[in-house]
């Protein structure tokens, strides 16, 4: 048998994890809370799940074409950021504004800078956020939850946070009875993006990547924690102006955002202090802004200015080297 030596730089063991197989784990994870959301909000959920999944596939391929790069769709990153970009978007939005939302994801937040592994920002997010800023009226109109089956029409009606948020600048305090669905916040019978569904699906996908090592704990751990101490505060000063903990983890894009969305690989910190930090700003712009910002929700813009702040907190929280250090003469 022949003897080989190979050079290489470190890390010099290998783990084994492909960068396929880490996005199926993911895709995996995130399959729960789409079956959850076809099920309450029905065919218009299906088909904006087909045409970003297929929206961000053609254009990563079409991107890669004419840039002359080697053909990577297969690898399931454009597949896992076109779930996550419909998990982000109102059930009943047009195909159009998917389609949109594909490209601006994949071209303009990703390949621009040079494909995967080296844009700044959550592609996903990205797009919602181009989006929610150009279409506000298509981008918030929610439709209540009707159950395959059921016979219900689907009717316009209210997110969660954003009734919270109309009844306190109309009235001053919460209406009487938004935190008493906590049950159907959990399973997910509420308005609102196709992945603000199901907090308890989102929350076992997000354990399920903790147990395959996907991810690590400290990010989405420090985010929630943030969220429920930086909550409760605000709750115990005056609880019929502020909403109590249980109904900021429930509601909104909270659970997508700790455990599928801040822990992007490329866009978060490497080190361990690092994911704390970045994890405890994200839990508190996330609390800031719904509570005192213009939009209800503010789980997106939260992640995306970690994401710019990812470099600086990566350089300050590098680890301490060790040996003698030779001084300069």
């Amino acid at each position: 048998m022949e003897n080989r030596l190979y050079l290489s730089s470190s890390p010099h063991v290998y783990a084994g994890a492909t960068t396929d197989a880490i996005m199926r784990q993911v895709i995996y994870a995130l399959l729960p809370a789409c079956a959850a959301g076809i099920y309450f909000f029905g065919l218009p959920a299906l088909v904006l799940l087909i045409l970003c999944t297929a929206g961000c596939v053609g254009f990563e391929a079409l991107g890669q074409k004419l840039m002359q790069q080697k053909l990577a769709i297969r690898d399931g990153s454009a597949a896992l950021t076109g779930i996550l970009l419909a998990l982000n978007l109102p059930p009943s939005c047009p195909w159009w504004l998917a389609l949109l939302g594909s490209f601006v994801a994949i071209v303009i937040a990703k390949q621009i800078y040079g494909g995967l592994g080296y844009n700044p920002f959550n592609p996903a997010l990205v797009a919602r956020v181009v989006l929610l800023i150009s279409f506000p009226v298509q981008m918030t109109r929610w439709t209540a939850p009707a159950p395959l089956g059921s016979g219900i029409d689907a009717v316009s009606t209210a997110t969660p946070l954003g009734a919270a948020k109309e009844a306190v600048m109309l009235h001053g305090q919460l209406p009487a009875d938004l935190q008493s669905g906590f049950g159907s916040y959990l399973l997910g019978h509420q308005a609102g993006c196709l992945g603000e569904v199901s907090a308890l699906l989102l929350l076992l996908g997000g354990l399920y990547l903790l147990w395959k090592k996907i991810i690590t704990w400290q990010i989405p751990v420090s985010y929630l924690g943030t969220v429920v101490v930086l909550g409760g505060l605000f709750w115990l000063i005056d609880g019929s102006r502020y909403p109590d903990p249980v109904f900021h983890l429930l509601t909104g894009g909270l659970m997508l955002g700790a455990f599928f969305m801040a822990t992007d690989m490329v866009t978060s910190p490497v080190t361990t202090r690092g994911m704390l930090v970045y994890g405890t700003g994200c839990g508190l712009m996330t609390v800031l802004i719904r509570l005192f910002g213009g939009y209800p929700e503010g789980v997106s813009f939260a992640i995306l200015l970690m994401n710019a702040a990812t470099p600086l907190i990566d350089r300050y929280t590098q680890p301490k080297k060790f040996g003698l250090v030779a001084e300069q003469a």
